[in-house]
């Protein structure tokens, strides 16, 4: 097992830090007054991704990338630190175009996509000319099981009808989304896993009605976690992405790397809540000793450190063992680090809010911010519990047959 940064990744990630503190951490305060202004996307993104593309910062999230295709193709492990230092601002992944769920969608469309499809929607996503979204989780059944789902996809001659609810949807309010990635059953009789199927919906399909962008812990994010209504919603069967009753499939195909690129950028927000804390708690006193002399700031920075470095490595062991042997072999790892990682990152943050104090609660810094997206993200691509669920049962099958084999460790009744 081996995942240290190889020479190639060491250049990039000094390629793309050196980008980032130049270009973009200028930028921050002017993102967020065009955003405030009603500008979005912000006039300045455009030009930045043109500069990143021309320094080879670009669709660095696909392994399966061709030559022909725009970008550096880099394996999950190759990847797994760039993500990270996108992570420290949180619209940074844009401009190199590796945001999502456009990477998803671009995964998807690279398995599944028909040469018509690819030509479609895939190359405009690979350019960065459009944005997308994925249309699966719903409001009135807990969507973490997507057997669940409750959207009818219905055939009539060639065609295919749409009618259902979706929230939560990533990207739906950005003015330059123009397609989702509709999940909904297309078969309800079928055995659980098999009803399930993909569709391309164009945004501008008749019967596609965005009803809200919902707020995010009172957070209102400019792209969008958005509410949308599907009413005969109708669609060419050409749009079918895959074959009927493979949407279940595909949407662990696409949710496994999804979730490790959630992780990577949340480790770096909380390696920056670190790095903000230990530089507050240096500067600040109070009762006459600076903050980081305090004993229990200091545990705070040290448990810190420590549980960033745990969750470093074992999301490397993940993207390393999805590259080794793939997202399904890979899954209880994949579960264990959605778990970890988003609790891991809003306990830094906090953290480094009470160091702070009040300020740590406002505009002024970053980590409130970065506090409702480590929050929003023990929910995003299932809750905490489901993937948990998902270990402990893995744990046990595995188990079973060994089942009693730890006995011999017990002390014999006669002997206690």
């Amino acid at each position: 097992m081996h995942f240290a940064y190889s020479p190639r990744t060491q250049a990039l990630r000094q390629q793309l830090r050196a980008f980032l503190d130049q270009y973009i951490v200028p930028r921050i305060g002017a993102w967020h007054e065009a955003v405030a202004a009603g500008q979005f996307p912000v006039p300045f993104m455009a030009d930045l991704k043109a500069l990143a593309r021309s320094e080879g910062l670009w669709n660095l999230f696909l392994p399966a990338l061709r030559d022909d295709e725009p970008g550096t193709c880099l394996s999950n492990l190759e990847y797994a630190p760039l993500a990270e230092i996108m992570g420290r601002v949180h619209w940074a992944s844009e401009v190199f175009n590796c945001n999502a769920p456009d990477t998803g969608n671009m995964e998807l469309l690279h398995l599944f996509a028909t040469p018509e499809q690819r030509q479609r929607w895939l190359q405009p996503l690979l350019e960065g000319e459009i944005r997308s979204a994925f249309a699966m989780t719903e409001p009135d059944v807990p969507s973490s099981d997507a057997s669940n789902i409750q959207t009818l996809i219905r055939r009539e001659g060639d065609e295919y009808v749409i009618n259902g609810r979706k929230w939560f949807i990533t990207n739906a309010s950005h003015p330059d989304c123009r397609l989702l990635i509709v999940m909904g059953k297309t078969d309800p009789d079928a055995p659980a896993h098999q009803q399930q199927s993909m569709i391309l919906v164009p945004f501008d399909t008749p019967g596609v009605q965005l009803l809200r962008n919902i707020p995010v812990l009172n957070h209102v994010a400019p792209e969008g976690h958005s509410e949308l209504l599907l009413r005969d919603v109708r669609v060419p069967v050409g749009n079918l992405l895959g074959e009927e009753g493979e949407g279940f499939m595909m949407a662990q195909a696409r949710l496994g790397p999804g979730r490790i690129h959630h992780c990577m950028r949340s480790i770096g927000m909380a390696e920056l809540a670190l790095e903000l804390m230990v530089e507050r708690s240096q500067e600040r006193k109070a009762f006459g000793q600076y903050l980081h002399q305090y004993a229990n700031i200091g545990d705070w920075i040290a448990e810190s450190r420590i549980e960033i470095e745990q969750a470093r490595l074992l999301v490397l062991k993940t993207a390393w063992m999805i590259d080794e042997v793939g997202a399904r072999a890979a899954r209880k790892e994949i579960a264990m680090i959605k778990a970890l990682v988003p609790a891991m990152h809003t306990r830094v943050v906090d953290r480094a809010m009470q160091v702070y104090g009040a300020m740590g609660l406002t505009p002024d810094t970053p980590l409130a911010d970065m506090w409702t997206t480590g929050r929003a993200l023990r929910f995003a691509d299932g809750p905490d519990q489901v993937h948990l669920r998902s270990v402990a049962r893995m744990e046990l099958k595995a188990s079973e047959a060994q089942r009693g084999a730890s006995a011999a460790y017990l002390t014999p009744p006669e002997n206690r």
